[in-house]
């Protein structure tokens, strides 16, 4: 796709790694925390031996068992992921990938896997963080699978139809964020939708996860910009009418929607696009306390303005990203348009931001006297950074993942102290939590929090499951849901089958039944 390679035991590109060496002790010093600046190695690749394939894959239309193929599609990119890559210890290992070319080739996968027993996981850009693309209990003992096959749909990338008169554009799933947008750019338009994994993340996972963009109100969800979905299964391909709106019963595309590869094989959509922006502005708001702050973005958005950005800094989040020093938190706030002025819009945010007592510099100015980037811009380079950054980290002797929730507003302060003094209590001192608000709602906020602590090395997955379980637990217990936008996969199965009603889950059930009777598709995810 763009002839640069692939990290194969953290994220993104091998060409953007961030040098370790000085990293750590600068975060032990930034936070409080020592001992931290020792650099380790990875694994070299060549030292990992993979097991064989279970299953003879000579027919599997469009396979590989190449070995480094195999390895990024037996992980995603979470926490533990990324450890178990560094260490060579690759515990859960597809038996082929499979790239189809076009929907007959996944048709044609599909067929293949059901006559050699293999469980199918679809993949596009690997980024999972909560295990949704990792073969963990498929094939051999103990599994019904005789093994497991990786489908990769990144070939399918094309924008196949326009229809500029409605803004819609009909888009194969395997299509990348910056492959979309390069398409669409050709005709001046956007989809508007930049997950922070954005640069390798695809359409069809966006789909598949029912992702959140980076805009942090308004049509901001994957489920806000699409039209209809396709999807292929066991049983057939299935498609929803392309309609701007339906009362006709239970949607299909809202049931492809956040399936995670359980309910089809996503290769297509009709998504709604729009003209680019042409017109932006942003300010970075001081606040004295981080509930100042949460205030006034509950008034923002309460009385009915919808600013692109409006992403909440705790003080220790500010800190870490060089938005604030540490003193007080600070609230982004952008607006943009394609057509019309918008700076009315950002003086009406900002007059509610100050009646909370929210004080903030004008950008020019500022940055007229010091010659550096507006904190906006600071924030916005750190937030682009933030998963090199776990890696450089990781390599440190660094424990930092992240997770996120969503809770309405009379529940957030409780809610916020029985969460961050959970993990506190799960990893002991020194432990770091902060928090932002990635995305702002009428009825409530979707808080997002970092973790950082010294890893034990060595023990660094037992030491994060402790930190998950108790997390998980918190949200749960308080309220929260299990995941905002990042999807079930299988770490978060546990709490999920809380979250869900048990009538749901058994008619869900059905619909898996009735779509996939063998159970071919992505098991133990959602259901099973």
């Amino acid at each position: 796709m763009t002839g640069r390679e692939r990290n194969w035991w953290g994220w993104g590109f091998a060409d953007a790694r961030i040098d370790p060496h000085g990293i750590g002790a600068h975060a032990g010093a930034v936070l409080g925390l020592d001992g931290l600046g020792a650099v380790e190695d990875p694994v070299p690749l060549e030292a990992i031996a993979l097991p064989a394939p279970r299953l003879d894959v000579s027919a599997l239309p469009g396979g590989s068992t190449d070995k480094l193929d195999r390895i990024h599609h037996s992980l995603g990119k979470s926490y533990p992921d990324t450890i178990r890559a560094f260490r060579g210890a690759i515990d859960h290992v597809v038996d082929a990938v499979a790239h189809p070319a076009d929907e007959a080739g996944v048709e044609a996968v599909l067929e293949w896997a059901a006559g050699a027993n293999a469980a199918v996981i679809p993949y596009g850009g690997g980024t999972s963080v909560v295990g949704g693309v990792e073969p963990r209990g498929l094939g051999g003992d103990g599994s019904s699978f005789d093994g497991v096959v990786s489908l990769d749909l990144t070939r399918l990338d094309r924008i196949l139809e326009l229809d500029e008169h409605s803004r819609a554009a009909r888009i194969q799933a395997g299509a990348s964020g910056p492959v979309l947008e390069s398409q669409l750019r050709e005709h001046g338009l956007t989809l508007r939708f930049f997950p922070q994994s954005f640069e390798l993340s695809t359409l069809g996972g966006w789909l598949a996860t029912r992702a959140g963009g980076h805009f942090a109100t308004g049509r901001t969800h994957i489920d806000d910009l699409t039209e209809s979905i396709r999807a292929v299964t066991p049983s057939g391909a299935w498609e929803s009418r392309r309609l701007p709106g339906s009362g006709a019963g239970v949607s299909p595309d809202r049931m492809l929607l956040g399936s995670e590869g359980t309910l089809g094989v996503i290769t297509e959509a009709w998504m709604r696009v729009q003209p680019r922006p042409e017109h932006r502005a942003s300010r970075a708001v001081r606040f004295g306390t981080f509930a100042a702050g949460c205030d006034a973005a509950r008034a923002i958005v309460q009385a009915g303005l919808t600013p692109a950005n409006l992403r909440l800094l705790d003080e220790l989040e500010a800190l870490q990203t060089g938005a604030g020093d540490g003193s007080g938190a600070v609230l982004v706030v952008g607006v943009e348009s394609p057509g019309v002025d918008v700076e009315d819009d950002l003086r009406r945010c900002l007059a509610i931001c100050r009646e909370h007592g929210g004080a903030y510099d004008d950008p020019a100015a500022k940055k007229a006297a010091d010659g550096a980037a507006g904190t906006v811009d600071t924030w916005r380079d750190a937030f682009l950074a933030m998963p090199y950054l776990r890696d450089a980290l990781l390599r440190c002797g660094v424990l930092t993942d992240t997770f996120e929730t969503a809770i309405t507003w009379d529940r957030f302060p409780a809610f916020h102290a029985h969460v961050t003094g959970a993990v506190r209590e799960a990893l002991g001192e020194p432990c770091r939590v902060s928090c932002r608000f990635t995305h702002v709602y009428p009825d409530g906020p979707a808080p997002y929090y970092t973790v950082i602590a010294p890893a034990r090395r060595g023990e660094e997955l037992a030491q994060w499951q402790r930190m998950k379980q108790a997390a998980g637990d918190a949200i749960s217990s308080g309220g929260g849901t299990i995941t905002h936008h990042h999807a079930v996969g299988r770490d978060h199965r546990p709490w999920y089958d809380v979250q869900r009603p048990d009538v749901f889950a058994a008619a869900l059930t059905g619909a898996k039944q009735a779509v996939d009777p063998r159970g071919l598709l992505n098991p133990g995810v959602l259901i099973g």
